[in-house]
C-alpha cells in the first residue's frame, strides 16, 4: 500500500488556496448592471451629499455626475438623520424614478447619540425599500466623532447583508486631511472631487459605468 504524505499534502493545499486569492478569486465588489446614458443616479444624503463647505457645482453629486456622465441628482438634506432620510425616501424614489442610488447617511445619527440599532435599522430599512422596487444601491459609510476613527463597522456589515457596492474609506480619508476640509465634518471642493472619484471608481468596479 501507498500512503500520501499529510503534511505534504496540506502544504499542497495551502499553497493552491493561495494562489487563487493572489489571482483576484476572493470577494469582489457586488455587481450593478450597467447605467444606460439616461439612467439616473439619485445621491441620498445629508450635509456631506448637499455639498456643505463648497458650492453646488463642487457637490461631490456634480462631481460625479461628470465623472460618470450620467444624471446624478443631489438629494442632499444638511442635518438629517436616517429616520428622516427613510421618511422622505419614497418622495425622492417618485420624483426622480432613480435607477441608482447612493446612499450616505449616519454622521448626524452618530453626533446626536442615536441609538446604534435604530441607525442601522433605518438603513436596513432604506435599502430594502430601494430593492424592493428594482433600484440598485451603493453605500457609503461614514466615521463616528472621535478624534480617531473611522466608519462603524456596521456600515460594511449591512452592505454584505444586501450583497451591496460598499466604499468606506473616502470620507474619513478626506476629513483627516486639513486641505480637503472647510471645517471638522464637511469636506471643501477638492475633499468633494475626492469623493467623487472614490464612488465613481465604485461604481466602475460594480459594473454600473
Amino acid at each position: 500500500m501507498t500512503f500520501k504524505n499529510p503534511i505534504k499534502t496540506n502544504s499542497y493545499v495551502l499553497v493552491a488556496l493561495w494562489l487563487l486569492l493572489a489571482a483576484g478569486c476572493g470577494p469582489g465588489v457586488p455587481k450593478i448592471g450597467k447605467l444606460a446614458p439616461t439612467d439616473v443616479v439619485v445621491a441620498f444624503g445629508d450635509s456631506l451629499t448637499f455639498g456643505t463647505g463648497a458650492s453646488e457645482a463642487e457637490s461631490y453629486p456634480v462631481v460625479l455626475g461628470q465623472l460618470i456622465a450620467r444624471k446624478v441628482v443631489r438629494a442632499g438634506v444638511p442635518g438629517e438623520v436616517t429616520e428622516g432620510g427613510l421618511a422622505r425616501l419614497q418622495e425622492v424614489i417618485d420624483e426622480h424614478k432613480p435607477r441608482l442610488m447612493i446612499v450616505c447617511l449616519g454622521g448626524n445619527d452618530m453626533l446626536r447619540k442615536v441609538d446604534e440599532g435604530q441607525t442601522q435599522a433605518n438603513l436596513r430599512a432604506i435599502i430594502k425599500t430601494l430593492q424592493a422596487q428594482g433600484i440598485a444601491v451603493a453605500l457609503v459609510g461614514v466615521p463616528k466623532p472621535a478624534l480617531v476613527t473611522g466608519a462603524p463597522p456596521f456600515y460594511e456589515a449591512i452592505a454584505r447583508e444586501f450583497n451591496i457596492p460598499y466604499e468606506g474609506k473616502i470620507v474619513t480619508d478626506v476629513l483627516y486631511q486639513r486641505d480637503q476640509k472647510s471645517d471638522a465634518i464637511h469636506p471643501n471642493a477638492k475633499g468633494y472631487r475626492r469623493m467623487a472619484e472614490a464612488i465613481a471608481a465604485l461604481l466602475k468596479k460594480a459594473g454600473a459605468v
